[in-house]
């Protein structure tokens, strides 16, 4: 089954992709590897959710915006690469989580996306992870994420 198949099976689309507002690539290829930007999540253009988790934002609505930021990236990775069937491995995903102070469940929120790559990628999406706390992100985005991709020719 190709990928993207399996992800309109479990019931998920990727987002349309838009040209990035600041100067970088949201995709950098190099030596079969890919580099995605850190990705928030986006409904029809604009921050899907904003506020600090728990206290503004709940743990559930963080896990939300983490799957639309992992497909969101999929966009993206897709663009640059023609086919997600080039996938290889999921590297490293880096999981940014705008955090209360003394919150300590980044990771909870951060397996939303491990769970998805996971489902979609099978044994190609376990990956290495960091779920990293921050007293703040752009447009107060609850979760902001970047991976290391590697591909097939």
């Amino acid at each position: 089954m190709k990928i993207e198949q399996r992800i309109e099976e479990l019931g998920y689309q990727l987002p349309p992709v838009s040209v990035p507002a600041h100067p970088y690539r949201p995709v950098v290829v190099f030596n079969r590897t890919a580099y995605i930007s850190g990705q928030v999540a986006k409904q029809n253009g604009a921050v899907m959710m904003s506020g600090r988790v728990p206290d503004e934002i709940s743990v559930e609505e963080a896990q939300k915006c983490a799957v639309q930021s992992t497909l969101q990236a999929l966009a993206y990775l897709k663009q640059e690469i023609g086919d997600l069937d080039r996938v290889e491995r999921f590297l490293k995903v880096t999981g940014f989580v705008y955090s209360q102070p003394g919150f300590g469940e980044q990771p909870q929120v951060i397996n939303a996306c491990s769970r998805l790559l996971q489902e979609i990628f099978g044994e190609a999406g376990q990956h290495a992870r960091s779920a990293i706390g921050m007293a703040a992100l752009p447009t107060s985005t609850p979760v902001e994420i970047e991976m290391i991709v590697a591909l097939r020719d």
